[in-house]
């Protein structure tokens, strides 16, 4: 069945085109001439012709089961009224049994074809939970690993950065071919700022900081040596006692030639007195004080030196952005060995002045080491980038490869989860395909035994006697259709045996191609697909018709339609297309009281300019006449007069019968049996032209209204011995079992 019809860029159709929606089992589609329906009836005829080709035409079909469409338009008789006539092939005469079991096998293939439209559903079910389950994970994998490290590891997803669906196949492919992680993460940040940064260039090896001589200097232990003079002077007993040796070291500078003391300024230097000073501080004291001031000074020296080469390292750390040292603990442990410098400057200072003073030195061995060990972190950071310098390419690759690893392993539950149920949709499918693969070849070997029994029953016969049948019943006695000599085909012949393809009428041609085609929708050109499901186009099919035959056409197809809208036999969809009002409304009418009104829909084909439209109606039929109009007059009884009414009626049968039907008015008499009931009818046509044409009087003796029942009665009985009780039953709306 179709469900939609799009028709673009072709013919009066525009690249925005219309779009028929919401197709029922029913569908009437009313336009003008010139409008599009045959562009659309030759389209659904076929649509694989080179000029549907990239137009944007569609048929959307139902479960995307396409079935076989008879489309009865002017290329159809065009195409099958070109010199003989293929025969088309129905059920003939044979034996209940056979009949029997071919029912039995096409309501097994029905059963089998059913299955398998439900399968094909839940595969359809499956699929689309197999698409919302990639969504979702996809949805997933670009949270929780792109947008969670894009801004550490950007480069790493180079690639895959604008489409999620290529960054969750990705994630896959690497979850494949993933092993344990062996970087953390901060080792990976750390490794793509070098690689990813500015282009990086090799780094130089920080020089350790040499302070063995400091510590030695330190370490000396003259620091802890008490320097005095010598013991076995007279006078050293009483510095000795005074414990002023510093004291009296340092004023001899003041001592002057004489013996006047330099501070009680009398006369008590003596000579003997100098030489017990000069022999108290000998040669072993002054080399004493050489040392310590000569160790001070290369301290100051070493200590500066080394502090200067502290602040040299930090101020060239500082202007790598990209340093490797720990630039704050580094500067840190720099300000503590100046701060202990100061102190033991101070105390050498003291040891200078006071040589008897025991000093001891803060040393600076643990910050040295500290610092030391600080740059020797810093160059083993530094080589590793110097290699990574030196193997960027190599290196690059083995960065994403360990990021993508960790990214993994992070992911790992998410990504199985994933896998698993997509695993288990994805059995799902197999298994129900593989059950429509059994199903599918049950089917084949139910439809070849099927055909064979069909071939054993059928024949171009009955649609022969058919078709025959119509063209006597409908007044066609002038031809008829007969077998050629060449089997299974047929020829159209005068009664006086002269073939008359030549010779036809155009509504000969059109009621006969009419006929060809209800015959073909019961059977088929080949004996194959007899009873295959089918869809039905009717495109105009009262074009050159007497309008006697269009209430024949009509008749007929509100046949198919009843058929059709009770699922009986193997017409699923009917799309009728016509440009006339009457044979729309006649054709359309179903009774608002049918449970089957849901199955209908109506559209209305325009053009404006160049371009055509269409408007749905839904089960609403959008065509109302003229004619309808005064039927729905006769209806409202006590609202039209009595004047009025016999109006309404004489122009409804001057319509229907006198300019549609062909009848004057003595047709419609004769076509009562009874002189009586002709009388009546007479009357009838007295009554409504006196009403319609003359001034009515006051001769009306008998009740008005007694007088219009009456009349309606032989109304009614004139369109029921005209064989056309069904039409008045459809105006009336009034139930007929014998209609739709």
């Amino acid at each position: 069945m179709i469900e939609s019809i799009t028709m673009k860029n072709t013919a009066s159709f525009c690249d925005v085109g219309i779009h028929i929606n919401d197709m029922k089992k029913v569908n009437f589609i009313y336009g003008s001439n010139a409008t599009g329906k045959t562009t659309i009836s030759n389209y659904l005829m076929n649509p694989e012709y080179e000029k549907y080709v990239d137009t944007g035409c569609m048929i959307r079909w139902k479960n995307n089961s396409k079935l076989q469409t008879l489309v009865f338009n002017n290329d159809f008789r065009e195409s099958n009224f070109q010199g003989k006539i293929a025969g088309i092939f129905t059920l003939g005469e044979t034996t209940i049994d056979v009949i029997n079991e071919i029912d039995i096998k096409n309501k097994e293939l029905n059963r089998i074809k059913e299955d398998g439209v439900q399968k094909n559903k839940t595969i359809e079910k499956l699929k689309e939970d197999i698409t919302h389950l990639e969504i979702s994970f996809e949805t997933d994998c670009w949270q929780n690993i792109y947008k969670k490290n894009e801004n550490q590891l950007k480069e790493v997803f180079k690639g895959y950065m604008n489409n999620k669906k290529s960054f969750k196949e990705k994630v896959l492919l690497e979850f494949k071919e993933s092993v344990e992680p062996i970087l953390k993460l901060d080792d990976l940040i750390k490794k793509a700022i070098i690689i990813f940064g500015e282009q990086p260039c090799e780094k130089t090896i920080i020089k350790t900081i040499s302070y063995e001589k400091i510590l030695e200097i330190e370490n000396n232990p003259i620091w802890e040596k008490i320097i005095v003079g010598k013991d076995d002077i007279e006078i050293a007993e009483l510095i000795k006692k005074l414990n002023n040796s510093d004291w009296i070291n340092q004023g001899r500078q003041f001592l002057q030639e004489g013996e006047i003391c330099p501070f009680c300024q009398k006369a008590t230097i003596s000579d003997d007195f100098r030489k017990q000073l000069e022999s108290f501080f000998d040669e072993s004291y002054k080399n004493d004080l050489e040392m310590v001031s000569k160790l001070k000074s290369q301290y100051e020296i070493l200590i500066q030196q080394t502090l200067d080469e502290i602040n040299n390292i930090e101020l060239i750390q500082k202007e790598d952005k990209n340093s490797k040292l720990d630039i704050v603990n580094f500067s840190l442990l720099g300000k503590a060995i100046l701060s202990n410098f100061i102190s033991n400057k101070e105390m050498l200072n003291g040891k200078i002045k006071e040589p008897s003073r025991i000093i001891e030195l803060s040393s600076l061995q643990e910050q040295f080491e500290i610092i030391n060990n600080l740059i020797t972190d810093a160059n083993e950071e530094i080589k590793k980038h110097n290699t990574v310098v030196k193997n960027l390419s190599k290196e690059k690759q083995d960065l994403i490869k360990s990021s993508w690893n960790y990214f993994i392993h992070e992911n790992k539950d998410l990504i199985i989860k994933f896998l698993d149920k997509k695993s288990g949709l994805e059995n799902g499918i197999n298994n129900i395909t593989s059950l429509i693969t059994n199903l599918r070849d049950q089917y084949t070997k139910l439809n070849s035994e099927t055909k064979n029994l069909n071939k054993q029953t059928t024949s171009i016969q009955p649609s022969i006697d058919e078709i025959n049948t119509h063209l006597n019943s409908y007044g066609f006695l002038n031809i008829q259709i007969e077998p050629t000599k060449e089997a299974g085909y047929y020829q159209i012949k005068r009664n006086d045996g002269t073939v008359a393809e030549k010779t036809l009428s155009e509504g000969e041609i059109t009621f006969i191609t009419f006929l060809y085609y209800l015959q073909l929708i019961k059977g088929s050109q080949s004996t194959d697909d007899i009873q295959n499901d089918r869809i039905l186009v009717i495109d105009d099919p009262i074009s050159s018709l007497d309008s006697n035959v269009l209430f024949i056409v009509s008749s007929l197809i509100k046949e198919i339609i009843k058929k059709t809208l009770k699922n009986e036999g193997n017409i699923k969809q009917l799309i009728l297309l016509t440009h006339n009002v009457f044979f729309h409304k006649e054709v359309s009418y179903i009774d608002k009281r049918n449970k089957d009104l849901n199955e209908v829909n109506y559209w209305m084909l325009r053009k404006n300019g160049k371009i055509s439209s269409i408007q749905s109606y839904l089960t609403h039929n959008p065509i109302s006449s003229s004619y309808e109009l005064l039927w729905n007059e006769l209806k409202n009884e006590g609202v039209t007069s009595f004047i009025t009414i016999q109006n309404t009626m004489r122009r409804i049968i001057e319509y229907y019968f006198t300019f549609l039907g062909k009848f004057n008015n003595e047709d419609i008499i004769n076509k009562f049996t009874n002189i009586q009931d002709k009388e009546i009818c007479r009357s009838l046509f007295c009554w409504i032209n006196s009403g319609s044409h003359d001034v009515n009087d006051d001769l009306f003796i008998e009740d008005q209204h007694d007088i219009v029942s009456k009349y309606k009665k032989v109304f009614r009985n004139i369109f029921c011995q005209t064989d056309n009780l069904g039409h008045f039953d459809m105006m009336m709306q009034e139930e007929d079992k014998s209609t739709i």
